[in-house]
């Protein structure tokens, strides 16, 4: 049977039934000319795009297992953690991280020896891996050893980044000069050089990022060096924090070089994020992006600076990735169209009540921070984890014998 066009009335009758359809509920891309609440206003002056489906800089997190690293069964001696920026050579991906291999796991300040660790990574190297797939890394051995004592990090030297500058390599890193805990976690940051990712690495034998003077907010520490090319210079990031509240209040700052060993100018307006203990920096279009995980009022949020500076959220998240090592392959270009990033490397340390001793594991999480990638599963906020996820946040014995004393009291 042979369907007879539909009438001119038809057809229009159903265009305006779609079009009251669409109309109905739908959020306006635009900001609407009329009155607003001050959430509704933020939605449009504040945030990069209406809802996380639209937003280049929302995403969740998903995280895989490793292959091709042993950690002696879980025992607490051998632990790896704080992975570094991502890069690829000649078909392979690079990355260094900190690696620990103790006769025991760490047993606090007051009983660490010079064979016996303070903390997971108290006695650690830099050591690489190299993969042709970023699921499965072979260990290629140490990068960065710990020098002969008195040589600044003969204690331990960890956390590393990796920078590329005019075709040669620079890994940063914390040196440690003393135990972890001796006198709270203070070590300065160096540097190393090398013609190739693989080494040889010549280190700089000095601090590169000085502490501020006493009183000033990075006098104690400075962590987790992170630096990237932006504006023809390096654009160095690290952790400090103010003390005296009931808390740590942990903040980053930026410091900013013509030459990956200096001399670094910190940046008048530090710090330039009021949160983020393990953060990381990615270029997204003409600006710098980043990953704002622990401590802080803006703790698990995705923040954007179109100037390198002046960050400000663009979402907050879920499930952020512990100490994330990037993947971003315009760190090191001065591009001013950042593609963003879509994996990386984190840690883990198993929940305190396992059955293994403290150590960290390296793991990949993935994710669509990028220009170029839509994945609506990365795009959804319906994360629903499974309950012994939220069990295993339980009280402590402390708390629940605040709460029964005062269930007692007020049945007196």
């Amino acid at each position: 049977m042979k369907l007879k066009p539909a009438t001119p009335y038809i057809v229009l009758l159903a265009a305006l039934i779609t079009s009251i359809a669409c109309a109905e509920g739908a959020l306006p891309e635009a900001k609407p000319n009329r009155p607003l609440s001050v959430a509704m206003q933020r939605v449009y002056d504040y945030y990069p795009a209406v809802s996380t489906g639209t937003n280049k800089l929302y995403s969740n997190f998903r995280y895989t297992r490793l292959q091709g690293f042993d950690y002696h069964g879980g025992d607490g001696t051998v632990s790896r953690r704080d992975p570094s920026r991502i890069i690829r050579v000649d078909g392979k991906y690079y990355v260094w991280y900190t690696k620990r291999d103790t006769a025991t796991p760490p047993q606090g300040a007051a009983r660490g020896t010079d064979a016996i660790p303070s903390t997971d990574w108290d006695l650690g190297e830099v050591w690489y891996a190299t993969s042709s797939d970023g699921f499965t890394w072979q260990e290629q051995g140490v990068a960065i050893p710990r020098p002969p004592k008195p040589a600044l990090g003969w204690r331990a030297v960890c956390t590393p980044e990796i920078l590329v500058w005019e075709n040669r390599y620079y890994l940063f890193y914390q040196a440690y000069n003393e135990m972890s805990g001796t006198h709270g976690d203070f070590c300065p940051v160096t540097a190393s050089i090398s013609d190739t990712p693989m080494g040889p690495w010549q280190p700089a034998g000095r601090v590169i990022v000085p502490n501020g003077a006493p009183g000033e907010w990075d006098a104690n520490i400075i962590h987790d060096p992170d630096p990237l090319v932006y504006k023809g210079k390096v654009y160095l990031y690290y952790k400090s924090e103010f003390t005296g509240l009931p808390e740590k209040s942990r903040m980053q700052g930026l410091a900013i070089a013509d030459d990956p060993f200096g001399p670094y100018v910190k940046c008048p307006l530090n710090p330039v994020t009021n949160s983020g203990h393990e953060t990381a920096y990615f270029r997204f279009k003409g600006g710098i992006a980043a990953l704002i995980t622990r401590h802080g009022l803006e703790h698990n949020t995705i923040q954007f600076a179109p100037d390198g500076i002046n960050f400000r959220v663009a979402t907050t998240t879920q499930f952020m990735p512990f100490s994330p090592g990037l993947y971003d392959p315009d760190a090191f270009t001065d591009t001013s169209d950042g593609r963003g990033i879509t994996w990386g490397l984190c840690h883990f340390i198993p929940s305190p009540g396992t059955s293994v001793s403290k150590h960290s594991f390296l793991a990949r999480f993935d994710c669509d921070l990028s220009q170029d990638v839509y994945d609506p599963e990365m795009k959804t906020t319906d994360i629903r984890p499974d309950p012994d996820v939220y069990f295993a946040q339980s009280l402590s014995t402390k708390q629940r014998k605040r709460i029964e004393a005062a269930n007692q009291f007020q049945e007196k």
